[in-house]
């Protein structure tokens, strides 16, 4: 049954509204990939300190904290002149360098009091050495590429049936490869675009962003089944009645039957994850940013590039 919310979100879609602009959805969504990809080569990517090895220190200030120029000077004399410097809070600073030893950990901090000046409250310190980040790095490809693989072989076993079904609705439609495939394509595009957003910010790359990349990846591949699923129904209904109706009509119908889930799912973990972002702690706002990024271009693939692909690839296939 089609939700009646479908035509209120968006009163101007019709069920082949999405369906008959194919080429416009995918230009569009192959368009926003091919601009992350160009930011991520034009901007690059920096490393944190999980990956690189180095040392982290966050400090807070009692008093009325130092500029950014002041804490900046304070660390060059202190001896760390490549030394990345980042605003958290109200009264505190994030100090990124290379692996401190007890003695420069010591000098760092005595910088940062401006010789007794200011109190300089240590929050937190970590060390993760080259070693160390140079595994994390490697972990990090592994765990992703391990989930991509995953998903298509589970999509594959899901839809194993599906092309049977097809054809005995006497048509000869996609199989259950391309369904794997295509939710791929939409995975990379949700993934591209917060890589890249992140890139022209010139935010740091660490396991927390790894992390949110994996959850983008589950979440956006929920939607994209969801979606697909209802496909495979109606394909079965259509069977059963036999309307003989053209695959795209079927797709678009599909896609109308589910657009009032997909988008209140993701205005709803969108309220979750603003909260997050403004009222957490600095420490999660960029895991929440990147999330936030990801359910957006998540939402857009799964409703106007996954089904308006598999569309595409069917009219390809069949002339």
């Amino acid at each position: 049954m089609v939700s009646r919310l479908d035509f209120y979100l968006v009163p101007e879609l019709n069920n082949m509204y999405i369906i008959e602009r194919t080429n416009l959805f995918i230009g569009i969504g192959i368009a926003i990939a091919i601009f992350s990809l160009g930011a991520i080569f034009i901007f690059k990517l920096p490393l944190g300190v999980d990956f690189t090895g180095g040392s982290i220190l966050e400090i807070s200030y009692a008093e009325t904290p130092p500029s950014a120029e002041e804490v900046s000077i304070a660390v060059s004399a202190a001896g760390f002149p490549d030394a990345l410097i980042q605003r958290t809070g109200e009264s505190g600073y994030i100090i990124r360098t290379k692996e401190l030893d007890d003695i420069a950990h010591q000098a760092l901090l005595s910088g940062l009091s401006f010789g007794g000046e200011r109190t300089a409250i240590e929050e937190r310190s970590n060390s993760i050495g080259p070693t160390i980040g140079a595994e994390l790095r490697q972990k990090a490809w592994l765990a992703i590429v391990t989930v991509v693989l995953a998903i298509i072989l589970f999509i594959a076993f899901a839809f194993r049936n599906v092309t049977s079904v097809m054809r005995a609705a006497g048509r000869e439609g996609v199989s259950s490869w391309t369904f794997g495939f295509v939710a791929i394509a939409a995975l990379a595009h949700d993934i591209l675009v917060p890589t890249g957003i992140f890139a022209i910010l010139g935010a740091e790359i660490d396991t927390l962003f790894v992390m949110a990349l994996l959850a983008i990846l589950g979440f956006s591949v929920n939607d994209t089944i969801v979606v697909f699923d209802r496909i495979r129904e109606n394909i079965i209904h259509d069977g059963e009645e036999h309307t003989k109706k053209e695959f795209q009509t079927i797709v678009g119908e599909s896609v109308s039957q589910t657009i009032a889930r997909s988008i209140n799912t993701s205005l709803t973990t969108l309220v979750v994850l603003g909260a997050l972002f403004f009222i957490g702690g600095t420490a999660t706002q960029y895991f929440a940013l990147t999330l936030a990024i990801g359910v957006v271009a998540g939402t857009y693939s799964s409703i106007c590039l996954a089904s308006p692909l598999l569309v595409w690839i069917e009219k390809r296939r069949n002339g």
